[in-house]
C-alpha cells in the first residue's frame, strides 16, 4: 500500500490518533559556524564556487591526516551545556562506513558509542502556557557531508535526471548532531510539538552563536522519525525517518503526513517498512528513500588517525559561565521592555515572526508597528508564497524604514503596503522605490488644488454636503485620492472638505 502517497489516501490526522499514540524522534543537524572545516583548514563560507574549498585532507586522499578543529569542540560543549547534558571527560571519534558520492572518503568520522554531550533536556512552551520537556540523548560532533546536484528532472531528485554533479565544498565542514529520546505523550498536538521543539532549539543556537541557523541554506537540517502504537499499548511501533527537512512548517508538515499514512496502512491490516523517506515541499507527502540501516550495517570502529578528546573539566565550567540567557527568559524580557503581552509572545511564536519583529523594532520601528507589519501583513504574504516569514524578500531594516515613512507622514498605509509590495517583488529598497514611483503623501498646495478641482467638478455632491448630509463627502473623497494617485492623506482631505463646505 506504498500507494499511500496523496491526500485521497490518508486517513485524518485526528482520526489516527484517536486509535494510535504517536512516538516522535527528532535528530536535528546544526553546522557549526566556524572559520574551517572540522578536520583540514578550508574555509566553510556558503556559495563558493562549487568544489572551490577543498583539499587532500577533506577529499580523503592516501596520506592526509587530521587534526580536529578546537572552536568546533568548543561550540559543541557550549550546545551540550545549553542543553543541560553531561560532557564526557573523555570520548573519541569513530569511521561511519558507508558508500555514497557524496562521501569522498567512503566514511564519515563521527562519534558513535563514545558522544561528547549525553542525557540533557529541553523544555518548549506550548500554546495554553504548558511546557514540555524533551529528553535529549545524545549531542555528537561529526564532519558533514558534500552535496549531490541531480540535474535534468523535473524535481531536483536522482529519479528522471539525466546526470548528477557532487561539489565537496560541504564535505568536512563540522557538523553536531542533537538527537531526541523518544517524545511520547504528546497525542494530537505531536505536530505541532516537533515544529516548537525545533523552533526552541533553533532559537537557542542562534543565541549561543555557535551557527547561523538558516534552514534555507541546509545549516539546520532535520530528520522525522515517526511511529504509531495501538492507544494504551507501550511497544513502540515500526517507524520511517523523513531526512532533511529543512524548514518548520515542514516539520509539523512531514509529522502530520507519516502519521495520516501509518494510520492508514495499519488500519488495512498492513505493516509499516523501516526506512528513510523523502519530503516533498510542494505537496507535503513523503515518499520512500532507502531501507533503515541499522548501527551494525555501518560497521562503526574508532578513528584511528585522531586522538581521543577529554575536554578539561575547568574549561568546560569556563565555558558554562559565558553562555547566554535561554531563549525563554529572553523572551520574557522583550515582551516586558516592548509592552507585549504573553498573548501576543504565543502569536508571534507561532507565526514565526519573534526573532523579525524583534529585529525590525531593532531598526528602530515602533513596536506595535513592528507587530502588526509581520504578525498580519507578511505572514499573509509568506503564506501566499509557501514559504517562512523569515524567507521573504524583504529586511528588518528595510520595514523599519518603511514603518518611519509613514510616521512622518511621508507614506499613508495604503503607500506603505505599495512599497512593501514592491520590495518583495525584488523592485529594490523602500526609496528606490518610493522614487521611481513617485509615491508619496501629496504636498498639501497639491492637496488643496485637487481638493478644490473635485468641489469643482461634482456640484450635485456638494448640495448634498452643504444640506448637512457629511455621508455625501465619500465621491468627494474618492475623487481627490484617484486624482492624487492614493498619495494624499484621506484623513486631511475629509478636513480640507468640510472646512470648504460646512465651514
Amino acid at each position: 500500500m506504498e500507494g499511500v502517497t496523496t491526500t485521497a489516501d490518508l486517513v485524518p490526522y485526528d482520526e489516527v490518533l484517536d486509535r494510535y499514540d504517536p512516538v516522535l524522534g527528532l535528530e536535528t543537524h546544526v553546522e557549526l559556524g566556524t572559520a574551517t572545516k572540522l578536520f583540514c583548514g578550508c574555509p566553510t563560507a556558503f556559495g563558493a564556487e562549487p568544489n572551490s574549498q577543498v583539499c587532500p585532507v577533506c577529499l580523503g586522499l592516501p596520506g592526509s591526516l587530521p587534526v580536529t578543529n578546537e572552536k568546533a569542540i568548543e561550540f559543541t560543549v557550549r550546545i551540550g551545556l545549553a542543553l543541560n547534558c553531561g560532557i564526557a571527560e573523555w570520548c573519541r571519534f569513530a569511521r561511519k562506513n558507508y558508500f555514497y558520492p557524496d562521501m569522498p572518503k567512503n566514511y564519515q568520522v563521527s562519534q558513535y558509542d563514545e558522544p561528547l554531550c549525553v542525557d540533557g533536556y529541553l523544555d518548549v512552551p506550548v500554546p495554553g502556557g504548558e511546557t514540555y520537556r524533551v529528553q535529549i540523548e545524545r549531542v555528537h560532533l561529526e564532519e558533514d557531508t558534500g552535496k549531490t546536484l541531480h540535474v535534468g528532472g523535473a524535481t531536483g531528485r536522482i529519479h528522471g535526471a539525466t546526470h548528477s554533479l557532487v561539489d565537496y565544498n560541504r564535505a568536512g565542514i563540522p557538523l553536531v548532531e542533537i538527537v531526541t529520546r523518544p517524545l511520547t505523550g504528546t497525542g494530537k498536538r505531536a505536530a505541532e510539538v516537533a515544529r516548537l521543539y525545533v523552533t526552541e532549539l533553533r532559537d537557542l543556537l542562534r543565541g549561543l552563536g555557535v551557527s547561523d541557523v538558516r534552514m534555507e541554506q541546509g545549516s539546520l537540517r532535520c530528520d522525522v522519525n515517526v511511529s504509531l502504537m495501538p492507544a494504551g499499548t507501550t511497544e513502540l511501533g515500526t517507524r520511517t525517518e523523513t531526512k532533511n527537512v529543512n524548514s518548520l512548517r515542514s516539520v509539523e508538515r512531514a509529522v502530520r503526513f507519516e502519521v495520516e499514512r501509518q494510520g492508514a496502512l495499519l488500519d488495512a491490516g498492513q505493516r509499516i517498512v523501516q526506512e528513510t523517506r523523502h519530503f516533498h515541499e510542494d505537496s507535503g507527502t513523503t515518499s520512500p528513500g532507502r531501507s533503515k540501516e541499522e548501527a551494525q550495517d555501518y560497521r562503526y570502529f574508532p578513528e584511528p588517525d585522531l586522538v581521543p578528546l577529554a575536554p578539561e573539566p575547568r574549561w568546560v565550567e569556563q565555558i558554562r559561565t559565558t553562555l547566554p540567557e535561554p531563549p525563554s527568559a529572553r523572551r520574557a524580557r522583550f515582551a516586558e521592555a516592548n509592552g507585549f503581552t504573553p498573548l501576543d509572545l504565543e502569536q508571534m511564536a507561532n507565526a514565526g515572526v519573534l526573532d523579525l519583529v524583534e529585529q525590525t523594532i531593532a531598526a528602530r520601528a515602533a513596536p506595535s508597528k513592528a507587530r502588526g507589519w509581520w504578525l498580519s501583513y507578511l505572514v499573509g504574504s509568506a503564506n501566499e508564497r509557501g514559504v517562512e516569514p523569515a524567507d521573504l524578500p524583504i529586511t528588518p531594516e528595510q520595514l523599519a524604514r518603511i514603518s518611519a515613512l509613514e510616521d512622518d507622514g511621508t507614506l499613508t498605509n495604503k503607500l506603505a503596503r505599495q512599497v512593501v509590495d514592491a520590495v518583495l517583488a525584488g523592485e529594490g529598497d523602500p526609496d528606490t522605490v518610493i522614487e521611481a514611483h513617485g509615491w508619496k503623501v501629496t504636498g498639501e498646495a497639491d492637496l488643496v488644488a485637487a481638493v478644490e478641482a473635485a468641489i469643482a467638478a461634482q456640484p450635485d455632491v456638494v448640495d448634498k454636503v452643504r444640506a448637512g448630509n457629511l455621508g455625501a463627502l465619500g465621491p468627494l473623497v474618492g475623487a481627490v485620492m484617484k486624482a492624487t494617485g492614493g498619495s494624499a492623506d484621506a484623513t486631511r482631505t475629509r478636513e480640507l472638505l468640510q472646512e470648504r463646505l460646512v465651514g
